[in-house]
């Protein structure tokens, strides 16, 4: 444990004031791994790009009424830049992109070149993924390839036009079809459709998911639907399980459990003695937060270090140089500056360990004192 002589952020709720304490210890220096209280070590970092999304998904957000963040709060690509090298210093090495949907971010294939030509210490690049809906997948997916992406992760939780309408309140089904086709040409591989699993809505196209992703050449993933809705109405009993989702499967296929999961948040199956798998993130029934290796940053600049945080940690004063990080100076990065800021860095540096200090062993969903996040999932970041 190396104290650090500066002022660094303390956890908050989203929206709160910050409050500081000088001189606060920090696990390990600029550089060292980021290693939680429980020995985890955390080598991935989700980026969110932006909180506004194309779809309005009935798990995720309000058709109507939402209140986006105010465009000056959103990091521009020069910090996301600088966050990301800090990181990749101290032992991260995946970057995923997220939203929100990060493809209506305009200059998106210039963050995904900026952040691909990141190197971690030893030389290795690198890996650059990105979660999407796939509407514009169709005419971004080349330039997107080009600048370094190497893995996408696609969203479709229904194959039938009525029922994406109904979910997704947008007739974009066709749109994202496109998109699926376009990424599978590209070459980009491992290719992976996440399906969110709800009680009589989807639930009767387990099988046809899957069959589609196998057509594709991808990888279905169905996750449990989580407690992350932005008007707090999720219900536990419309949830479908893990055990549900195999149970479904294994009606049309032999499932072999993959070993080797390590920190990745899906459990694997091959399907009748493989190549092919299907995966499962069961977040809720079979909580994965003892291998947990990742941290998330928000599109304003705040640190979480859990998916059901309710607290973050502010990266904005150390990156803009305002009260809350520093001194008064603040060392803020100059506009369209990229480069090194060995002070700022510092600053970033300690705040991410600081984050990773307070993280918990587990997200208590099943604990009655659990409290759902204050921001809905396309606040927060996938």
């Amino acid at each position: 444990m190396v104290a650090i002589p500066l002022t660094l952020t303390r956890p908050r709720a989203a929206g709160a004031a910050v409050p500081t304490a000088a001189g606060a210890a920090v696990n390990g220096c600029p550089g060292d791994p980021l290693v939680d209280r429980f020995g985890r070590v955390h080598r991935d970092l989700r980026i969110s790009l932006t909180d506004r999304c194309s779809l309005r998904c009935t798990y995720c957000m309000p058709e109507q009424g939402n209140e986006w963040l105010a465009r000056s709060s959103i990091l521009t690509v020069d910090e996301i830049e600088q966050v990301a090298r800090v990181a990749a210093a101290s032992g991260i090495t995946t970057f995923r992109l997220t939203g929100g949907e990060p493809l209506l971010r305009t200059d998106i294939v210039d963050v995904v070149r900026r952040l691909a030509a990141i190197r971690t210490p030893d030389g290795a690049p690198i890996d650059l993924a990105m979660t999407t809906n796939g509407i514009r997948l169709a005419d971004l997916v080349g330039p997107l390839r080009e600048a370094g992406l190497r893995r996408l992760n696609i969203s479709i939780d229904t194959l039938r036009r009525d029922r994406f309408r109904h979910l997704t309140r947008r007739d974009r089904l066709g749109d994202v079809l496109d998109g699926i086709a376009a990424a599978a040409a590209s070459g980009l591989r491992p290719l992976k459709l996440n399906a969110v699993a709800m009680r009589g809505i989807n639930d009767d196209e387990i099988v046809d998911l899957v069959e589609f992703a196998l057509a594709h050449d991808a990888q279905l993933r169905f996750i449990e639907q989580m407690p992350l809705d932005a008007g707090h109405t999720w219900d536990r009993s419309s949830m479908v399980t893990r055990a549900e989702i195999l149970e479904a499967l294994s009606a049309r296929w032999r499932l072999t459990a993959v070993p080797g999961r390590g920190g990745a948040p899906a459990e694997k199956w091959t399907l009748d003695g493989g190549p092919a798998t299907v995966g499962v993130i069961a977040s809720v029934t079979a909580p994965f937060c003892g291998a947990c290796d990742r941290l998330r940053l928000t599109a304003d600049g705040q640190l979480r270090n859990c998916l059901f945080s309710t607290g973050e940690y502010d990266l904005v004063p150390a990156l803009r140089g305002e009260p809350g990080t520093g001194d008064a100076d603040g060392d803020a990065v100059p506009a369209g500056d990229a480069g090194p800021h060995p002070a700022s860095d510092a600053r970033i540096d300690a705040v991410l360990r600081a984050c990773v200090a307070g993280k918990l062993p587990g997200h208590a969903i099943d604990d009655p004192s659990f409290l759902q996040p204050a921001r809905g999932m396309n606040a927060i970041g996938g």
